[in-house]
């Protein structure tokens, strides 16, 4: 098996080259996004702010019945992403199992190459990303959980000492799961276009660099960028949670 898969690495390296560059970019627009350099920071690590900001309204908010019906939306988007995963999933697995009807389309087509790489290993590589992002979106639905649990636990006072240190703990575990949610998306979207190499290698290169152009667009030159940047919370809000504790983990049981 190994020496087969060196054989089509070494018959075929503009395709290889392509999903070496596919896994680059998306490894590369992953670290690009959550740690970004301070002058330039993405809409994930601007909403960081707002969702501590969130949290320090919500101690003195009452009722608190619509910051329930928020995280409820948080869930339910995260439910349907990981469904839609599972159900890709699937699909993809009965593809690989039979791929007759795919390759008599691609060939039908003209725009695969009947002795080119396996359609299998081709699927493969989607289905790797769709499989991670199924992973992250149960994740963020779990993590999103356990920040209600903890937004549960705040007193009802907003003078008690420990509602604020609290409310940081649900405000963590937001941005947790918000950050695991944004990766299953950005996975999504390189299972999209690692589907342009059923089409070939080009394709593919092509799809890899136009999902890296739109994911880095949202992130850093988008019109919501805009009008987040317009009214931030303040950012010493975050440095005296910081320095009161309430950021750091806690030790291990």
């Amino acid at each position: 098996m190994q020496q087969h898969v060196l054989d089509l690495i070494t018959q075929y390296p503009v395709d290889f080259a392509a999903a070496i560059l596919l896994f680059i970019t998306w490894l590369g627009i992953g670290v690009a996004t959550e740690s970004p350099p301070a002058g330039k920071p993405s809409v994930s690590v601007l909403m960081k702010r707002y969702r501590r900001e969130w949290m320090r309204q919500f101690i003195e908010r009452d009722p608190r019945i619509f910051d329930g019906n928020i995280l409820s939306s948080l869930r339910e988007g995260t439910a349907f992403f990981a469904s839609a995963c599972m159900i890709a999933t699937g699909g993809l697995l009965a593809l690989i199992r039979n791929a007759d009807p795919l390759r008599g389309l691609t060939q039908g087509l003209e725009i695969a190459q009947p002795d080119g790489v396996p359609l299998e290993m081709k699927l493969l590589v989607t289905m790797f990303f769709v499989v991670i992002a199924f992973l992250k979106f149960v994740w963020a639905h779990r993590l999103f959980g356990y920040c209600a649990i903890l937004m549960a636990a705040v007193p009802n006072d907003a003078r008690d000492p420990i509602a604020a240190e609290r409310a940081m703990q649900a405000a963590d575990l937001n941005i947790t799961a918000a950050r695991s949610f944004n990766a299953g998306l950005r996975s999504v979207y390189f299972a999209l276009g690692s589907l342009g190499w059923l089409m070939g290698p080009w394709t593919l290169l092509a799809g890899a660099l136009v999902v890296l152009y739109v994911t880095w667009r949202r992130e850093f030159s988008s019109t919501s960028r805009q009008v987040i940047m317009r009214s931030l919370p303040r950012p010493e809000i975050a440095a005296r949670n910081a320095a009161t504790g309430s950021e750091r983990l806690p030790p291990p049981p």
